[in-house]
């Protein structure tokens, strides 16, 4: 088995580009109307027509690839048993300080210095990779491959680097791959399937049940009989409207994700759309620049597996049904979690405590589902909390100062 680490620059053939160009210059869209320029029924025609427009003619895909190549990339392989080996791509940025702790994380290049060079207070060693199937990373060619896997594969990954203790930050979204909250699945179960390994996690995505007394004990549960606060019961209404209104495009990639992968695959409007209503409905009223849509949604076009693979998550993960350890309490992982109010699903404080020892939990004014990208400080300064002197996991940390 190859198990070298290779530097990686990302470097799309120029035929590519040409090709997607031509795509969009024989783009086609329907007429506008009140019917088609409202967000109450998906992305409004005339973005989408002016996005598609500027990615033809203006967008300039090489400048935003010489940003991302000022991180430092690499790839590797790791053995999937019966799935073979993958090709998988990462980001690999350590700080240089002594006593910095291992984090497994996916987030952009905003939060990436703010991690590694803190002002203050403990700094990290910055693993942040594209998970198969997305970014620069190679996918599986068989059925099969889910949430264990996915998980075995990244906590092989942090063993090839030398990683034997870690801690994990929920990673989402950001420019190297797709955007989404399937880091939560993919962390939870590394730190279910490799306690010894993961030693503490950071949430800001919780998807969890209520107490139950059976379950959680009468403690929690008396905690879930409270009235609601004002602040969750406007997170409960978030989260009924992303259940009501939002949850289709789940629903199709869970049920057939190879018919809307064959629009992805061959549209790039089609593509372009899909993401873009995500990145609008899911964020605090966010301001993205074209460039910043178009960067994302590049990345999913040029995909080392192609953008048909992004939705084959939402299959695997549900055929056979969701592994009910995904919720169950993980006692030797402590868990901090940071809510923001626009993100999917915002359930009340208790609801996170039946997912594990809870060290740390802060609620935040503004931010959404892309908090990273968002309100990375905000993030920062949590994880800063958290991990630093006083914190609830200082003593983690202080494992990696020899302490």
């Amino acid at each position: 088995m190859d198990m070298s680490i290779k530097p990686f620059k990302a470097n799309i053939l120029a035929e590519k580009i040409d090709a997607v160009k031509k795509k969009l210059s024989l783009a086609e869209f329907p007429e506008e109307s009140q019917l088609t320029d409202s967000w109450d029924y998906g992305a409004p025609v005339s973005h989408v027509k002016r996005l598609a427009k500027y990615w033809q003619d203006g967008f300039d895909w090489r400048a935003q690839e010489a940003n991302l190549n000022t991180m430092p990339q690499f790839t590797t392989k790791i053995d999937m048993d019966e799935f073979g080996e993958l090709e998988i791509h990462f980001v690999h940025k350590k700080s240089g300080k002594p006593g910095a702790i291992p984090l497994l994380f996916c987030h952009g290049s905003k939060i990436l210095p703010l991690l590694t060079a803190p002002e203050s207070g403990p700094a990290f060693d910055v693993v942040a990779p594209s998970v198969p199937n997305f970014g620069f990373s190679q996918g599986p060619s068989k059925p099969g491959f889910g949430i264990v896997q996915y998980a075995t594969c990244m906590h092989r990954l942090m063993l090839r680097l030398g990683y034997g203790k870690h801690v994990l930050i929920r990673w989402r979204n950001n420019q190297l791959r797709r955007a989404g909250d399937w880091g939560f699945s993919i962390m939870r179960f590394m730190g279910i399937l490799f306690p010894d390994h993961c030693l503490a996690s950071h949430l800001n995505y919780v998807w969890a049940f209520p107490p139950t007394l059976r379950k959680d004990g009468l403690r929690l549960y008396l905690e879930y009989l409270k009235p609601l606060s004002a602040r969750e019961r406007a997170g409960v209404a978030r989260s009924q409207w992303f259940m009501t209104e939002g949850f289709g495009y789940n629903t199709e990639q869970s049920t057939r994700p190879a018919t809307v992968g064959l629009a992805h695959a061959d549209s790039p409007v089609a593509l372009l759309a899909w993401i873009y209503e995500k990145l609008h409905d899911w964020t605090d009223a966010y301001p993205w620049t074209d460039d910043e849509v178009l960067t994302w949604v590049s990345v999913y076009w040029f995909a080392a597996a192609r953008p048909a693979a992004a939705a084959r998550i939402y299959y695997e993960t549900t055929h056979p049904r969701k592994d009910a350890r995904l919720f169950a309490y993980n006692a030797p992982v402590k868990l901090g979690v940071s809510v923001f109010p626009k993100d999917l699903v915002v359930w009340p404080a208790c609801y996170a405590k039946t997912l594990g020892p809870v060290v740390f939990q802060k609620f935040h004014d503004e931010g959404g589902h892309f908090a990273a990208h968002e309100k990375p400080r905000l993030l920062v300064e949590d994880l800063r909390a958290m991990f630093g002197k006083g914190g609830g996991a200082f003593d983690v940390a202080r494992v990696f100062q020899g302490k």
